[in-house]
This record gives structure tokens, C-alpha cells and sequence, in this order.
């Protein structure tokens, strides 16, 4: 009826000026409300273009969140906004959608075409879409498509284009093999070892170091204000709430105690019986029954095995439960024998043997007395489970009234834990550390995206196991610290800087020393260390003895040269490379094939990475960064 009394007033002349002015008006609201896009055109829901090419807001919103599920399933953990942000997932899906509509646009421009046969036969022959019989399924393949959002049409598409980029990517780095000369680099790197000569040089070898003046310390501070800064501190709230905290022990009774224990004694407070056995193989029942005979006439189980070049270590087949044993024959005999004894010849599954048993553990049950305590906590902790989600429950409602989790905790009898003040890893103004937090770093990580006075959701607990609140309580901002509140700490670090400075210059007087021919147990013996050696080092070995960076640097060093670098405790390791090796590189192995393959994918991969970037140079790329927030859940400027 409205639209009716609009088109008939509108058929005159005033009726018509009235309308265009109304409508002007309607159309002036919507932009300044915000509904501006009809005059600004597109752009507010496209993140990215490359050529003609858009990337749309919920495409990339699509894609992210695809690629966060498929590293939470990769991962088995929960993968928060932040950390993929933090991984830098949001940027690697964004680079993905660019590089294939790049590709896209670069076979429509070759006109590459693909055949609604080949697609038609690539579906057919798509396993996934298979009966029970075998043959393909249209239930099954139409069932499939809806189960991950795809029509007919938009499968067929993707399919078309993943054809089209696979022909393109065989245009350009089809068939290519890493050279040889590259293998064989690649082999050094990974196969070679070396041989070291090497000294620790302690922090002492650096000398006394003189006590600094105040003008030192204070210019040493200046120099390094930012690395003194005190970082943000945060005080919260936290209330969490599981069976086991829930539990409590002293309301279950002996009687249901006892109970408990009785029906589970078998199972969980019963020990079976262990024997530790021994034997000696034989070839045959005739020479197990010789060796038996010497045994009863007086030599002992021990000598027969020396007889028989039976290793010590070889003796003993293991302690075992009669379960454990696999060998009826076997399981039977040494069950049956007495503490040292030794058996008559046992033919069993893998041949004839002789068998001591060393030690028997007899069967043992813990009595009631000994697991009272466990078994009262193991009842209440499971009665308690039942509790976790109405307590949940009474909490949540609490919160929607905007009760403060003091008053709650108080309320329902819960104990409330003050956490802080501390900072992103735990650490407290003092240097100590605050215990961990329930929840863990989920926790830990959500009172820092957090603030005063928000109403936080709770943290669900691994396992559904219970559930954590907090409130954050108080923020003390990173600030700069002034000297006097650090003084201590410059001090130290002052010194270590002055000692490792020392230690680097001693270090260097060596190792042109050694490089000018003088003999390393010389040298050492002059600087009072002590001479070690390690072998067959790889370049990626983290050994107890050589860090990482120590390996890093004997790598780096040409053999028949000395060098140093940093190692523990402030102090330096002085090194000779004595020996670099690597065996022939042959590339008829199936080690050498797979490296290849190897190397040459990677390399196909690094010509692919050029040829895009290339194209999307010429094409054209551009990136809205406020859309790109937008899809990803980023921070907004």
C-alpha cells in the first residue's frame, strides 16, 4: 500500500519534486551514517588485488580460519587469534591467495584450458568418491561436497584451476634436476664431520677485573637504558575450580573407603609376582643335558656360560610376571623353579635352554591401611567431578551480575589466588618467579590481552577438567627505570660485559698463536687449561660437552685452523680443527636419489617463488590493510 500511494502521488509534477527531495534526503542520511560506499565504490570488502584479480574480505576470513583448524588438528592444541597472527599465518594465507590468483591470471592470459573431460575422469577416478563396490558414487560425491561447502559448480571450478597451475608450474620448472655440483655441496653440509682439539677457557682466565667508578657505571647505563627498562607487571584475580580441588577426602568414610578398595584390590593394589631369569641356549636337547649334568656334579650356572662364551650381559633375559613371558614353556619352567635354582633342559619356541631364576619378588598386596589416604581422595575427586559444571554454572551467574570474583569465591567457600604482580613470563619486580598459574600459559597469556574491569570468559581447562576465571586487578606499565633503582644489576652486567671482553682478547693471543704453528698442549699448558678432544662431529650435533654455538663456529673454521667462541657460564672455548671429512658422494643409493629428489623440489620451489613475484610485479599487487585486519581479527588503527 505504500509503494502504491509513493507511485501514484509521484505521477504529477509536485508529487514528483516531493519524491526527488525526500529521496535526496534518504540518500544524504545513508552517507553520512556510514552507508558511503554507494558513492566510494568497491573496496571496503576487498583485502587485496592483484591485476583484476580481487581477494574478497570473506575469502580471506574463509581461508584464515581453514588454516588455523588444519594447525590446531596439526598441533592438538587450541591456536588463539594471537598466536597465528604471532606465527605470522595470517600473512602466509594472504601471500597463498595472491601467488594462486596470480597463476590464475596467467594461464587465462596463455588461454590454457582444461577439458570437461579431464575434470569429468579426475572426479571418476577420485577414490574418495568410491561405494563400497568400488565404483563412483553421486550420493557420495554430492554428500561430500556439502559436508566442506562446495556446489557442483564451485568444486568443478577449484579443480579447473588447480589443473591449470600445476600445467603452469610444469611450463616453468618441469623436469628440472639440481645440478651436481649442487648435491655435492648439499652432502658436504650434511655428512661432513669434524675433529676438534679443545680447551675451556672458565670466566676466571679473564683476570681480575678492577672495581668500576660511579662514572662508569652511570655511562654504561645510558648506553643501555632500554635493556633495564622494567617491563609491564599485572596483578589479577584467579579463581579455578576442578574435581580435585573440589575434593575433599575427609567426608568420605572408612566403610566406603574399604568398599572401594576391596572391589579394585585386584586390579590396581595387587602386585604380581616378578622373576628375574637367566639362561644359556643350546643347540640341542643332548648338550643342554651334558651341561646339566655339570651343573648337578658341582660346577656352577656361571661357569657353563664361560664354557659356552656366554656374554655376562647376555645372561639375563629379564624380570618378568608370568604374564610377561611369552613362551609357554619357558614361562612354566622358570615359575616353577626355587630361588637359584637351575632347570632342567627347556625346549621352547626358539630352542633348547637351561634357566636360572635369580631373584623372585613374591606376590604382594598393599594392604587397606597403606592406600587409605589414596583411595578416600581417588572417591571424593570422582564424586567432585559432577559438581565442577554446576558450581560453573553458579559462578557464571554470578558474573553476569557483575559481582567481582572476591565476593563469589567468598560466597561459595572457593579459594581465591592473588596472582602478581608479574610479567609476561612469570617473573616478579624481585627476579623471583610466580608458581604457575592454573590454566597454564592459556592463562597467563589471557590476563595479558586482557584489562581492569573487563568481564573475561573462562578458560575451559585441558580435558574438560574445570574451568579458570580471572580479574585483572592492577597494570603497572613498562616504564624506564632510573639508575639508582639498578645499580646492582648494571654492576653485573657491567662485569660480565668487562670479563667477556678480557676473555675475547686472551682468547684471540692463542689462537694467533696456534695459527702461527705453536702446539696446542703448549699453548694450553701456558694459559694453565686443560686439553680435550671430540670427534665425528656433525653440523648439527648439540652435544653436553660443545654447545651449539661452539659447533656453529667449528664449522665455520677452515681445517688445520684455531678459533673460539662463546660457551657456558661467561666463559670461551678455545678449538683447533684438526680434521674435516666427508665420505664420497654416490649417487646411485637410494639416500643419494632421495636428496636429490630433495634438492631438486626445493630449487623448482625457489624458481616458482621468482617467476610469481615477477608476474605480480607486472600485474600489479595492492593490499587493503584495514579489510585485511578486518578478515583476520587483527588490531584496528
Amino acid at each position: 500500500m505504500m509503494m502504491q500511494g509513493i507511485r501514484k502521488a509521484g505521477q504529477g509534477l509536485l508529487g514528483k519534486i516531493v519524491i526527488a527531495i525526500m529521496f535526496s534526503f534518504l540518500i544524504m542520511s545513508f552517507a553520512i551514517w556510514g552507508v558511503g560506499d554507494i558513492f566510494r565504490g568497491y573496496g571496503r570488502n576487498e583485502v587485496a588485488k592483484v591485476g583484476k584479480s580481487e581477494i574478497g574480505l570473506e575469502q580471506m576470513r574463509t581461508a584464515y580460519q581453514n588454516e588455523i583448524q588444519n594447525l590446531i588438528r596439526q598441533q592438538r592444541r587450541q591456536i588463539s587469534p594471537e598466536m597465528a597472527r604471532a606465527l605470522g599465518l595470517d600473512r602466509q594465507v594472504l601471500s597463498r591467495l595472491l601467488t594462486e590468483a596470480t597463476l590464475d591470471q596467467t594461464a587465462q592470459g596463455m588461454r590454457l584450458a582444461v577439458s570437461d573431460e579431464t575434470i569429468r575422469n579426475l572426479i571418476f577416478d577420485d577414490q574418495v568418491f568410491r561405494d563400497a563396490s568400488g565404483q563412483f558414487s553421486a550420493a557420495r560425491f554430492n554428500e561430500l561436497l556439502r559436508t566442506n561447502g562446495y556446489s557442483e559448480q564451485s568444486y568443478v571450478a577449484l579443480q579447473r584451476s588447480i589443473i591449470l597451475r600445476q600445467q603452469l608450474s610444469e611450463m616453468v620448472v618441469g623436469g628440472l634436476s639440481a645440478p651436481l655440483a649442487l648435491q655435492e655441496i648439499g652432502n658436504r653440509l650434511r655428512n661432513e664431520k669434524r675433529g676438534i682439539t679443545f680447551a675451556r677457557m672458565p670466566a676466571s682466565a679473564a683476570g681480575e677485573i678492577a672495581a668500576p667508578t660511579e662514572d662508569q657505571l652511570k655511562s654504561f647505563f645510558n648506553d643501555r637504558k632500554a635493556a633495564f627498562r622494567a617491563p609491564e607487571f599485572r596483578t589479577a584475580a584467579i579463581l579455578s575450580i576442578t574435581a580435585e580441588t573440589l575434593a575433599d577426602p575427609a567426608k568420605v568414610t572408612d566403610e566406603e573407603a574399604k568398599a572401594r578398595y576391596e572391589a579394585t584390590k585386584a586390579q590396581r593394589f595387587t602386585a604380581a609376582e616378578m622373576r628375574t631369569v637367566q639362561q644359556i641356549p643350546f643347540p640341542n636337547a643332548e648338550e643342554a643335558q651334558a651341561a646339566k649334568a655339570k651343573i648337578d656334579g658341582g660346577e656352577t650356572f656361571d661357569e657353563i656360560a664361560t664354557e659356552r662364551n656366554v656374554a655376562f650381559n647376555s645372561l639375563t633375559l629379564g624380570t618378568f610376571t608370568r604374564e610377561q613371558m611369552i613362551d609357554p614353556a619357558v614361562r612354566d619352567a622358570a615359575f616353577a623353579l626355587e630361588e637359584g635354582a637351575v632347570s632342567a633342559p627347556v625346549t621352547g619356541a626358539f630352542g633348547t635352554v637351561l634357566l636360572r631364576v635369580t631373584k623372585v619378588d613374591s606376590a604382594h598386596v598393599r594392604p587397606f591401611e597403606e592406600v587409605a589416604a589414596e583411595v578416600k581422595q581417588e572417591l571424593a575427586t570422582s564424586r567432585a567431578a559432577s559438581q565442577v559444571t554446576e558450581l560453573h554454572d553458579k559462578i557464571e551467574d554470578q558474573r553476569a551480575s557483575a559481582r567481582p570474583l572476591a565476593e563469589i569465591a567468598r560466597e561459595l567457600n572457593l579459594t581465591l589466588r592473588m596472582a602478581g604482580p608479574i610479567n609476561a613470563s612469570l617473573g616478579k619486580p624481585d627476579g623471583s618467579r610466580e608458581e604457575a598459574l592454573p590454566g597454564g600459559d592459556s592463562t597467563l597469556q589471557a590476563i595479558f590481552r586482557s584489562d581492569i574491569g573487563v568481564d573475561n570468559e573462562a578458560i575451559r581447562l585441558p580435558r574438560n577438567t574445570g574451568y579458570v576465571w580471572f580479574d585483572v586487578t592492577k597494570i603497572d606499565p613498562a616504564r624506564e627505570r632510573n639508575f639508582d633503582e639498578v645499580k646492582a644489576e648494571v654492576e653485573k652486567q657491567w662485569r660480565a660485559d668487562e670479563t667477556a671482553t678480557k676473555l675475547s682478547a686472551k682468547a684471540r693471543e692463542l689462537v694467533e698463536r696456534l695459527d702461527k704453528g705453536e702446539n696446542f698442549d703448549a699453548v694450553a699448558a701456558s694459559a694453565g687449561l686443560t686439553i680435550e678432544t671430540a670427534a665425528d662431529l656433525g653440523r648439527q650435533d648439540q652435544r653436553p660437552e660443545i654447545p651449539g654455538t661452539v659447533v656453529a663456529q667449528v664449522f665455520g673454521t677452515a681445517a688445520g685452523k684455531s678459533n673460539s667462541a662463546s660457551g657456558t657460564d661467561g666463559g670461551r672455548i678455545l678449538f683447533k680443527v684438526d680434521s674435516a671429512t666427508v665420505a664420497p658422494y654416490v649417487r646411485t643409493t637410494q639416500e643419494a636419489g632421495n636428496f636429490e629428489r630433495l634438492l631438486s623440489s626445493s630449487v623448482s620451489e625457489d624458481i616458482m617463488l621468482q617467476y610469481v613475484a615477477k608476474r605480480q610485479a607486472e600485474l600489479g599487487v595492492s593490499i587493503n590493510e584495514a579489510a585485511f585486519r578486518n578478515a583476520t581479527g587483527g588490531a584496528q588503527n
